[in-house]
């Protein structure tokens, strides 16, 4: 999902944004500032891949807070004043909302983010594999994941996420069909449609599910009966 936060010296502004962003499945809100000084202050510290910025601010204004950022997030100016959009296009800004915003111009704008952040798409053919190890290409990166790292893959419709120990999520643009033959069988099993789980990871199964901290993975009957296969082989009797 698309890491994004939102920035507006409007309570009830930020508080619109927020209804949208929550209903809209690619997006994830990572926090509200009534700030860019707030904002500047939390993305020290966090990733975030996009930003819905409002223009006039206190202290600091939107369109000035996005010039400091170097390589930084994609950017949505949302504000009152049509004035200024030449100059958001100017610093590549993705869109430009004119308040007050309707929820089907900001997912039009959204969708332009979300086919620039997956512009470079992952391909079968483009996961680069070896013994212990393979490369996936996230956002604008090409990412070395150890196998080792791994706990559990979850598909989401078009993408996949990885869950890796002890680090953050990665996020691909491929299916969860194609990612299972580039993974070893002997390590890695399909339990459901929409997960793949490490086998040397599992410590505990609860009721046809596994459990990753507070994390239930369902055992789906479709592949139910290889599962309890590969228990059986482990199973002290």
């Amino acid at each position: 999902m698309i890491r994004c936060i939102t920035i507006d010296d409007e309570p009830l502004a930020l508080k619109q944004m927020a209804a949208y962003i929550e209903k809209t499945p690619f997006l994830d809100l990572r926090g509200q500032f009534e700030s860019a000084l707030s904002a500047m202050s939390f993305m020290a510290d966090n990733t975030v891949d996009l930003l819905f910025v409002d223009i006039n601010m206190p202290d600091l204004n939107g369109m000035d807070f996005v010039k400091t950022l170097n390589n930084g997030p994609k950017v949505i100016f949302t504000t009152a004043y049509s004035e200024y959009a030449l100059e958001g296009f100017k610093v590549n800004a993705v869109d430009y909302l004119l308040k007050p915003i309707a929820y089907t111009d900001f997912l039009k704008a959204a969708g332009k983010a979300k086919d620039l952040y997956f512009s470079d798409p992952v391909s079968a053919e483009s996961v680069g594999h070896g013994d212990n190890f393979l490369f996936i290409k996230s956002e604008y990166k090409v990412i070395r994941i150890n196998y080792a790292d791994i706990r559990y893959i979850e598909g989401m419709r078009e993408y996949v996420r990885i869950f890796l120990d002890n680090e953050a999520p990665v996020m691909a643009l491929m299916s969860i069909k194609k990612l299972v033959e580039h993974l070893p069988p002997d390590t890695f099993m399909r339990v459901h449609r929409s997960f793949i789980v490490h086998l040397n990871k599992i410590t505990t199964i609860e009721r046809s599910r596994i459990v990753f901290d507070k994390t239930y993975i369902p055992i789906s009957d479709q592949y139910k009966e290889t599962f309890q296969e590969f228990v059986d082989k482990k199973f002290l009797k």
